[in-house]
């Protein structure tokens, strides 16, 4: 019997399974968990759960090594240190250099034997001679992943326009595609400043409701078709999906919103 325990390593970032052992987890339990890059600190998301026959992974489990203790937890410190000071030093490097990055993060694996650089640019960057600067300072292996500016936001974090914190670096584990298309089924303005988020890329929420829009739509006829209602015939010229009404421009150039019951069906 292998039981499971869903574990993050990082505010928004993916769930990952592993076995807990006989290990008793909550919610909330730091933990060192055994990863491909050594060990690892995490938090526990999800409780244990008996993994069934139907679930059985394709590669074994990584396993929990143990619960987090005072030491764990000032290696923690010790790495948040070291990738504050490998932050500044990376910057100054980068402006000694004349590249053309702009380096937003590090990251420090558990042991502090890797540190990864997040940077985005316009195009590629030749950054090796960079790389043999920062080996040289911190003894370390040294990775630079180039990201795209939507993972910028997700890692740095901050508030939407709507007052609320990111949902890609609350709560979203992955990016969804986002089109301007579902602006237009939602109704909502084309205005680039309206519906774009602080990363300058259309906002994620337009995902969240998108279908629910287009099932409800199925019912509507489209914006400037021609329909008979109570009042007589008209144009189609807005959709209210959540009231379940719309907007009629009527041959004698009264705008009237009618409820979709108010449509006469063509019995032909």
């Amino acid at each position: 019997m292998i039981k499971k325990v869903g574990v993050r390593f990082k505010n928004g970032g993916k769930i990952y399974d592993f076995s807990c052992g006989a290990f008793v987890l909550n919610i909330g339990d730091q933990v060192i968990v055994e990863t491909e890059k050594g060990l690892g600190f995490g938090m526990v998301e999800t409780v244990p759960a008996v993994l069934d026959k139907a679930e059985k992974p394709v590669k074994p489990l990584k396993k929990v090594f143990r619960k987090a203790n005072e030491k764990d937890l000032a290696q923690v410190e010790h790495n948040h240190a070291l990738e504050r000071e490998a932050h500044a030093f990376c910057l100054k490097s980068i402006k000694e250099l004349g590249l053309q990055m702009n380096l937003f993060s590090v990251e420090s694996t558990f042991d502090a034997s890797r540190l990864t650089f997040f940077f985005t640019a316009d195009g590629r960057v030749d950054f090796r001679q960079l790389v043999k600067i920062l080996v040289k300072q911190f003894r370390a292996r040294i990775e630079m992943r180039q990201v795209g500016i939507r993972n910028q936001a997700k890692m740095c974090g901050g508030l939407g326009r709507c007052g609320r914190v990111f949902c890609c670096s609350s709560f979203m584990e992955k990016f969804e595609p986002v089109s301007i298309r579902m602006a237009k089924q939602q109704g909502l303005s084309l205005n680039p400043t309206k519906i774009s988020g602080q990363c300058g890329r259309l906002m994620c929420c337009l995902t969240f409701e998108n279908e629910t829009y287009r099932q409800l739509k199925t019912n509507f006829p489209k914006i400037g078709k021609m329909v008979k209602t109570t009042q007589g015939s008209g144009k189609v010229t807005r959709h209210n999906v959540i009231c379940d009404r719309l907007s009629v421009r009527l041959e004698d150039g009264r705008e009237v919103e009618i409820s979709i019951e108010d449509i006469i069906k063509d019995r032909r």
